[in-house]
């Protein structure tokens, strides 16, 4: 018999701007993206209505996808204190409108999630983008660095689940290392 585990992840790169989504399935260890987008808050003046439709926007996106797990990109330390408290909120009611479901969630640093993309902590959003779309072999527009930056910390948490379970891939690299067979 031929048990499939299959996981689905939520990603997301939080912005009271715009916010980033991206959706990956684990079929037996391989990665298979779902979805991603970007949800537009920039029409939303009032800070506090940004809050609430992060979080229903959120809470609508479990809904659809039933995700096992989410990760998060934590907010990158800059200069100014204002855009990081921003950027805090709209990660704290991401955070919990997940754990309204009883979704666990996974917070990665930038630096870390693209180390796990690209091997480089520097990496740009552009070199991202592009690795993500070979790794994952989509026919998508990658151009949209808010939704495949929320992609890339799926996949991410998708290597770091990996290696949790005994299978230990640092990255994309690692994985097909290990895994001739399975190149995608």
């Amino acid at each position: 018999m031929n048990s499939i585990k299959e996981r689905i992840i939520l990603g997301i790169d939080p912005g009271t701007n715009v916010m980033g989504f991206g959706i990956i399935k684990s079929m037996n260890s391989k990665p298979i993206m779902v979805d991603m987008g970007l949800i537009n808050l920039k029409k939303i003046s009032d800070p506090y209505l940004k809050l609430k439709e992060i979080y229903n926007s959120v809470i609508s996106l479990i809904d659809k996808f039933c995700p096992d797990e989410l990760a998060i990109e934590a907010p990158f330390y800059g200069k100014n204190v204002q855009s990081m408290l921003k950027l805090g909120r709209a990660q704290g009611v991401a955070i919990s409108a997940a754990l309204q479901r009883d979704i666990p969630v996974f917070e990665y640093a930038p630096r870390k999630i693209k180390m796990a993309i690209t091997g480089q902590g520097s990496a740009s959003k552009e070199q991202v983008a592009g690795i993500l779309k070979n790794i994952l072999q989509s026919e998508r527009n990658f151009e949209q660095y808010d939704a495949t930056d929320a992609l890339a910390a799926a996949l991410c948490h998708f290597y770091q689940k990996n290696i949790a379970s005994g299978q230990n891939y640092k990255g994309w690299n690692d994985f097909v290392k290990k895994n001739p067979s399975k190149k995608m």
